[in-house]
């Protein structure tokens, strides 16, 4: 079965999923144009740092399940980190960002990963971006380097282009649908064990141990 994959208008139907994703990553992998080209189709050549976190939502619609993407940007910078960090927990997802012309950006993947894990982010769904590939003439960091990072880490991979759109929509799609499947699943589970319940036939007492005696 083919999923499909558009954003919509917000409306007043309510959503049947909310997902909190955020972006991490080095300072000026373009994190910001990212989210910027997803949710808006914007993309600006003048770099801004991202002073704390900037949030956007956008709400996509997956084989008739509208989903609330609730996505933050995160500052780069290690002075802001400390503060940053408060919006790693409970995230369904994250993107991981580096910069296919800075090989610093990409050594510090290890580093954001582990940051996470020590947030207790360990269960969200992780796929690491290598963005600005509209740069090829530039690119220091190859397409295999990164496939071979995200697969020894057993994360998500793509390249991406915030300049040119390249993958931007695929990415968000590929990680989301990852989410919700994971939810369905854990839904599905819970409602088969509320479903099922206890035996009904069974004395709920005839478990219980009886003490004899006085004590």
């Amino acid at each position: 079965m083919i999923e499909s994959f558009k954003k919509i208008d917000f409306s007043a139907t309510p959503c049947d999923f909310n997902f909190k994703l955020i972006l991490i990553g080095h300072t000026g992998v373009g994190k910001t144009n990212i989210l910027t080209k997803f949710c808006d189709n914007q993309f600006s050549e003048n770099f801004q740092i991202t002073i704390g976190v900037e949030y956007k939502t956008q709400i996509v619609e997956i084989n008739d399940k509208k989903v609330e993407l609730r996505i933050w940007d995160t500052a780069g910078q290690e002075r802001y980190q400390s503060m940053t960090k408060l919006y790693y927990r409970s995230s369904n997802g994250v993107f991981i960002v580096y910069d296919i012309t800075n090989p610093e950006s990409f050594n510090k993947l290890d580093y954001w990963i582990k940051e996470l894990k020590s947030q207790e982010q360990a269960n969200a769904m992780f796929m690491i971006i290598g963005n600005k590939c509209d740069l090829e003439d530039k690119r220091k960091i190859s397409k295999e380097k990164g496939e071979k990072f995200a697969k020894e880490n057993d994360v998500l991979f793509m390249e991406t282009s915030a300049k040119d759109g390249t993958n931007i929509e695929e990415a968000f799609e590929v990680l989301t649908k990852e989410i919700l499947s994971v939810s369905q699943k854990k839904n599905n589970l819970t409602n088969s064990i509320i479903l099922s319940g206890p035996n009904q036939n069974q004395n709920p007492n005839s478990n219980r141990k009886t003490k004899s005696g006085c004590c």
